[in-house]
């Protein structure tokens, strides 16, 4: 017994991952799922059909590993964070599909919360701004918009929960209806200062209480899968929000550690240990992952527009074929050329907040080329990541340890050390998110015994030091400023 089993559901797919006890990846299976719009700006996916795919993908790399269950020490679960499922406790069906994160229906209520002078309230508690992105406003939609609901609720027959919570549940056969630190801090409903449900924001949105899950540290026994799921009863050791699980899968168990990861968006976290910081930047305060029962904090920006700009090269200007063809390209030629592209798409994102600014190339010339733009492009996720670290860690981080897609890039990479001045570090398992569930069930196993083994087994595949002269990297800095000031102001 000296395997972990990650369930790593996200927003498109569901994923397993078998780990051995070094963290190296034994077998993965993987299976997308329906994305539903049922309007504009509302997204949705059936909750039972993100079950079935992930307890198919689970039984999947058990197989392709030749392991049966009793092989398997633990698991753990990271997934898709503030999407929202509504389910009745006795027949265990959704009353509705999950509202997915990216999902806006809720942004009117938001915005008379705002109105109202909440915000600082919101903030002060969950280290949150007042946003649809998250889960509280979702099920106040919910409560009030599927007959009968609300009266269901107050009679203590449902149950709501984050991804990680419905998949518990269901491994659990309705046994456990849990969910951890990490997530809870997702839903602006949790008091990140003392671990609780805050009753005064449930008063606020009229959430009742009977609803929510019990909370824990995300390393911690949070049950059994069901022996009929898997062919024998294993223990669920770990649950951790996507992004938190990348920190601790990248092993940043200690402030001023940092870890971004390049996917269609960029999400940078930065740890801050039991220090909760507020920040002017327009960051996040989350709950990190935590092992014990003592609040860890750390603040978290988002890049709207990362690796996505790529695919607009290959499906909107159609320069490319494939996303793979991108670095080729753009070292055809030796810099940009003073050509920059601010992605702003859908607006921008932190540091800057400009929901309503729009791309834009600026610096080109009869000499630029498609060369220039697709370096520009590249350029550009490194630019953004960059002045979100800047906001951050006001020079306090000395390595920034990436994951995602888009860190296979070598010259994307080595333009981030370049801009950044500290070192970018690239592990052996990019698959961070899963390995960090996997890390957490292993300690609660007893597989690993604290955070300084786990540590031992983390392991960079190449660092990217800085080669770019400081003045020649300010002087970029201040250039791309520029171009998001001529954006933010058109």
């Amino acid at each position: 017994m000296t395997y972990l089993l990650a369930l790593d559901q996200g927003t498109s797919s569901s994923r397993a991952i078998v780990f051995d006890a070094q963290g190296r990846i034994a077998a993965m299976a993987q299976r997308e799922f329906r994305q539903i719009y049922p309007q504009p700006g509302w997204v949705e996916h059936d909750a039972l059909e993100i079950w079935d795919t992930q307890l198919a993908t689970a039984r999947e790399a058990l197989a392709k590993a030749q392991l049966k269950a009793a092989d398997i020490k633990a698991v753990g679960i990271t997934n898709q964070r503030e999407t929202t499922v509504l389910w009745n406790r006795k027949t265990g069906q959704p009353l509705h599909n999950a509202i997915v994160w990216q999902d806006r229906r809720a942004e009117p209520r938001c915005a008379q919360l705002r109105e109202q002078g909440h915000g600082a309230l919101v903030q002060g508690k969950t280290g949150l701004v007042i946003d649809a992105y998250f889960s509280a406003t979702k099920l106040q939609w919910l409560l009030e918009h599927v007959p009968g609901a609300r009266a269901q609720a107050e009679r203590g027959e449902l149950a709501f929960g984050t991804v990680d919570s419905w998949l518990l549940w269901r491994l659990t056969r309705g046994e456990v209806h849990a969910t951890d630190v990490s997530n809870a801090a997702r839903t602006m409903l949790f008091n990140v200062h003392d671990n609780r449900w805050d009753t005064e924001l449930l008063a606020l949105l009229d959430i009742p209480a009977s609803l929510l899950p019990s909370v824990h540290p995300s390393a911690h026994d949070f049950g059994r899968v069901a022996a009929e799921h898997l062919g024998a009863p294993i223990l669920i050791g770990g649950m951790a929000g996507d992004q938190q699980s990348a920190l601790f899968g990248q092993a940043c168990f200690k402030a001023g550690m940092a870890k971004n990861t390049y996917g269609t968006g960029c999400f940078m976290l930065m740890h801050t240990g039991q220090q909760f910081h507020s920040s002017a930047s327009g960051l996040i305060t989350t709950s990190a992952a935590q092992t014990g029962p003592t609040p860890e904090f750390a603040l978290e920006g988002s890049v709207f527009i990362g690796g996505a700009v790529v695919q607009w090269l290959r499906d909107g200007l159609h320069a490319i074929d494939s996303s793979a063809e991108v670095q080729a390209l753009a070292q055809s030629v030796p810099d940009s050329g003073g050509v920059l592209l601010v992605p702003a798409f859908t607006g921008l994102g932190a540091p800057y907040w400009k929901p309503e600014a729009r791309g834009a190339i600026v610096g080109l010339t009869r000499g630029s080329t498609m060369a220039h733009i697709a370096r520009a492009a590249l350029e550009s996720i490194a630019f953004q990541s960059a002045a979100l670290l800047q906001a951050m860690s006001a020079g306090t981080v000395t390595e920034l340890r990436v994951d995602g897609g888009a860190c296979v890039n070598d010259l994307l990479m080595q333009f981030q050390a370049d801009l950044l001045g500290i070192a970018v570090v690239r592990p052996r398992v990019t698959e961070t998110t899963a390995l960090g569930a996997a890390y957490l069930a292993g300690l609660t196993s007893g597989l690993y015994r604290n955070l300084d083994e786990i540590a031992t087994h983390w392991q960079a595949e190449r660092v990217f030091h800085p080669q770019m002269p400081r003045d020649q990297a300010a002087a970029l800095m201040a250039g791309w400023e520029r171009a998001v000031r001529q954006v933010c102001a058109s």
